[in-house]
C-alpha cells in the first residue's frame, strides 16, 4: 500500500527537519535581503524564484495544473492572503524588528487560523478547551509584546504588522478549506498556481512598489534565492509529503520548531539580542496551541464526550 510505504520512509523525518529549518531560516534570509533591497523587492525575488522552483517540480513530476477558471480565481485570493500580503508585512516589519522576534510572531499562525475558523466555519463551534487555548496563546503574545517595556525591542507598529500577517495566514487557510480543499486538487499543483499567481501580482505591482535603488551583493542574492527556492518552493513539497505520511496534526508540530530555528539563527548569524519576554512569551504561545489542538490529555478529558466528538 503506497501510503504505508511513504509513512515508513526514512526521508520523511529528514524532510520535516528541512521544513522547520527552511521556514525558520526565512526570517534570517529576509533580514539579509533587506541589506540591499526594499521589502517589496525582497518579496518580488522570493515569489519569482519560488514560482520557478515549483513549476520545475511540476514539470519533472508531470503534474497537471487545474484548468477551471473558478479555481484560478480562488487561488488568486489565496495568493494575496497566503503569500503577497503577509510576505510584504513581514519584510516591512523586519526593517524595524529582529528576525528572531518576527519568527516568534509567525508562531501565532495556528491561533489566528483557529480564531478565523471559529467565526467563518459554522461547523467548528468553539468549546471550552479551544477557547482556553486561544486565551493562553494570546496571553503569550502579550508577554512577547512586553507592554511594560514599550515595544519589546522593536516598533509597536512593526509588531502589529507581524500579527496582521499571521491573521492573513489564518484567513487564507480558512479560505482554502472552504473553497479549494473540497475540490480534491493535488497539493503541489495548487501550490504552483498559488505561488505563480503571487509572482505575477508582484511583477505587475513592481513598477509602482519596487522602484528603490538596488544594491546587490552575494549574500543578498543567495539569501533571496534561498528564501524563494527553499522557503517558498521546496517547503511546500516537503510539507505535503510530511502531511501525507504523518497526518496534519503531527505535521503541524513544525510550528514549534520554526521560531526556535529563527531565534537561534538570528543570534548566531546576526548577533541579535533576545530579551527574557520573547522566549517566555513564545513558550506560552506554544502551550496555548497545544491546548487548542487537544495535545493536553487532561484538559481534553475534562471537555467531555460531546466536545471530543466535535473535534
Amino acid at each position: 500500500m503506497p501510503q504505508a510505504r511513504t509513512a515508513g520512509s526514512p526521508m520523511v523525518p529528514g524532510q520535516f527537519l528541512l521544513l522547520a529549518f527552511a521556514w525558520g531560516a526565512s526570517f534570517l534570509f529576509i533580514k539579509i535581503g533587506l541589506e540591499g533591497l526594499s521589502p517589496a523587492q525582497v518579496v518580488l525575488g522570493r515569489m519569482v524564484t519560488g514560482a520557478a522552483a515549483l513549476l520545475v517540480i511540476v514539470a519533472v513530476t508531470r503534474q497537471r495544473l487545474p484548468r477551471d477558471p473558478v479555481v484560478w480565481g480562488h487561488l488568486a485570493v489565496v495568493a494575496v492572503l497566503l503569500c503577497v500580503a503577509p510576505f510584504l508585512l513581514f519584510a516591512w516589519a523586519e526593517l524595524r524588528l529582529s528576525s528572531g522576534l518576527a519568527s516568534i510572531y509567525n508562531a501565532t499562525t495556528p491561533l489566528m487560523t483557529m480564531l478565523v475558523a471559529l467565526v467563518a466555519l459554522p461547523g467548528e463551534r468553539p468549546d471550552r478547551v479551544k477557547l482556553a487555548g486561544l486565551l493562553v496563546g494570546f496571553a503569550g503574545v502579550s508577554v512577547v509584546l512586553a507592554p511594560w517595556r514599550g515595544s519589546a525591542g522593536g516598533s509597536g507598529t512593526a509588531q502589529a504588522a507581524c500579527l496582521l500577517a499571521t491573521f492573513c495566514y489564518g484567513l487564507a487557510f480558512v479560505y482554502l478549506r472552504r473553497f479549494v480543499s473540497p475540490r480534491g486538487l493535488p497539493a503541489l499543483a495548487v501550490a504552483a498556481v498559488q505561488v505563480g499567481l503571487g509572482a505575477v501580482i508582484m511583477l505587475l505591482a513592481a513598477p509602482f512598489v519596487a522602484t528603490s535603488p538596488v544594491h546587490l551583493s552575494w549574500p543578498v542574492v543567495l539569501a533571496v534565492s534561498a528564501l524563494g527556492v527553499a522557503g517558498t518552493g521546496l517547503a511546500y513539497v516537503w510539507n505535503t509529503n510530511v502531511v501525507a505520511s504523518w497526518g496534519a496534526t503531527s505535521a503541524s508540530t513544525v510550528t514549534y520548531l520554526t521560531p526556535v530555528v529563527g531565534v537561534a539563527l538570528g543570534i548566531a548569524v546576526l548577533g541579535e539580542a533576545v530579551t527574557w519576554s520573547e522566549p517566555a512569551g513564545a513558550l506560552i504561545v506554544f502551550v496555548g496551541i497545544a491546548i487548542s489542538q487537544g495535545r493536553v490529555p487532561a484538559l481534553g478529558a475534562r471537555a467531555g464526550p460531546g466536545t471530543r466528538r466535535r473535534r
